[in-house]
């Protein structure tokens, strides 16, 4: 009797009517959660969700939430929201090009020194009122020129040493880190730290013919292993390369037809910059008696180079806002940004110029806010580390707390508008999600993911986290199953 009363009261909240549009919201939401959960799409994967008013704190809807997952790009929004909220949205990054010693008879008895200051932005093309990494070197090459200098008895230096010089987090995968997306971020970066390698394709499984790279890297030994695929299967290059070391292996398959480019890591920007300007120095007829290197070239050489206390500024070369810079890099996800917020935040505050300095100020910083961090175990600023953890919890915990802080417009207008802009410009397509959800997007193998904000329709903002872990995609669409979870959430009335 008592088993039947239990199983009765079983079914009778099962099917008890709810009573307030909100409770037959929320019900849509975990009936789509058990759904998606019962199914072989997640039956050995995982998923953390977590709904939560910007005005209470508190969960609307959680699932399992307290779990620490892999969050990929998601976690660009808890680094640049820590850089906003510890820098302020103002804040600009400054890389100065200097010199030391006399100038006489047309002779520089002394060092050319570009001195970076972390700038992820510095050179790139993505700013319309800044110079790209050419303009660049053309005015430092210009401000040279007009000293009446004619010589260098000296040579130019890159120092990135504003950071640690152990520029790649511990737990980034050996295949990400020559390419492109899986550049270091440097105490001196220039042009994002990107260059083209080009190749021409011939025959089917045929050896693709390496080109050239742009910018020109001859000091860089390039081992080519790259064969041609059928036509239209795209780039499948791999760059194997590691901070500082001059051998660049290519392999992969790029597709048939007409040359075919594809984006490395420059290994050395600050050495790359000393160099790029000593050329461009050199065509203004302008000698200098010795090469191009960096305080950490030196280093590997068994040198020594201590940078005099007196030097004198020629051009000081200012980027954009901080508030820029965070539209920029979670509009597009771009690695080299958000390493760069994690670790200046603590650079400023000298708590550590090291990866691992930063996650420990990143910590320290937000429990200073009160924050339960229980579950967080980050690795990078990007997300791109897999070894990466965070609950849907704490990720709401944090857009919550931004939500009352003086930097929150600058940091919600950097987040992309789904079905309008940025990566998530595609989601949501004639729903009501459609600019209504900011949310960034994350993906990494086996991991797919989405944070942000939405508005009810009484005009309450509200964030959320959602994030699928080791799903089997022969059986769903990851993005798909996590849109549709973005798409009910729109429904929200009070």
């Amino acid at each position: 009797m008592k088993l039947l009363f239990i199983v009765l009261l079983q079914i009778s909240t099962i099917t008890q009517k709810p009573d307030s549009l909100q409770e037959k919201w929320k019900a849509r939401i975990i009936q789509k959660i058990d759904s998606l959960t019962s199914s072989p799409f997640l039956e050995n994967g995982f998923l953390g969700l977590s709904i939560k008013s910007t005005q209470t704190g508190k969960n609307l809807v959680a699932y399992q939430s307290k779990k620490s997952l892999a969050p990929a790009s998601t976690l660009k929004l808890v680094a640049s929201a820590t850089a906003l909220l510890t820098l302020g949205e103002n804040y600009t990054y400054k890389t100065t090009l200097e010199y030391s010693g006399q100038i006489t008879d047309s002779v520089l008895k002394g060092n050319i020194y570009i001195k970076g200051n972390g700038d992820p932005s510095l050179g790139s093309w993505r700013f319309k009122n800044q110079p790209d990494y050419k303009q660049l070197l053309d005015i430092w090459a210009q401000k040279i020129k007009a000293l009446g200098i004619k010589t260098i008895q000296g040579r130019i230096f890159g120092d990135a040493s504003f950071f640690n010089h152990n520029v790649i987090p511990n737990t980034w995968i050996w295949g990400d880190t020559g390419n492109y997306y899986g550049a270091g971020c440097y105490g001196l970066n220039l042009n994002e730290n990107l260059y083209w390698a080009t190749f021409i394709p011939k025959g089917y499984m045929e050896p693709a013919g390496f080109v050239k790279t742009a910018p020109d890297l001859p000091y860089y030994s390039k081992i080519n292993k790259v064969l041609t695929d059928r036509a239209g299967t795209g780039d499948q290059v791999n760059i194997y390369a590691t901070p500082y070391q001059d051998v660049l292996l290519m392999e992969g398959f790029v597709p048939m037809g007409k040359s075919f480019s594809v984006k490395g890591a420059i290994p050395d920007p600050a050495f790359f910059a000393a160099y790029a300007l000593g050329k461009k120095i050199e065509e203004l007829g302008i000698k200098i008696q010795e090469g191009p290197s960096s305080s950490l070239e030196l280093e590997k050489r068994y040198l020594t180079h201590t940078k005099p206390n007196e030097t004198l500024i020629l051009h000081t070369q200012t980027s954009p806002t901080l508030r820029e810079l965070a539209k920029e890099c979670n509009f597009n996800s771009i690695n080299l940004y958000a390493e760069a917020f994690l670790k200046t935040p603590s650079t400023v505050l000298n708590m550590g110029t090291s990866t691992a300095d930063a996650v420990k100020a990143l910590e320290q910083i937000w429990r200073s806010k009160g924050l339960n961090l229980n579950g967080l175990k980050i690795k990078d600023g990007s997300g791109l580390s897999p070894s990466n953890g965070i609950s849907a919890e704490i990720m709401t915990d944090i857009l919550s707390t931004m939500s009352s802080e003086k930097v929150f417009q600058a940091f919600y207008e950097s987040i992309p508008i789904v079905g309008v802009s940025g990566t998530v410009a595609n989601l949501g397509k004639k729903s009501k999600a459609v600019g209504n959800i900011r949310a960034k997007s994350g993906s990494i193998e086996n991991v797919r993911a989405y944070s942000g904000y939405f508005t009810s329709s009484s005009g309450e903002l509200f964030c959320f986290s959602m994030m699928l872990n080791k799903y089997d995609s022969t059986y769903g669409n990851a993005t798909k199953e996590l849109e549709k979870l973005m798409i009910l959430m729109t429904d929200l009335s009070k």
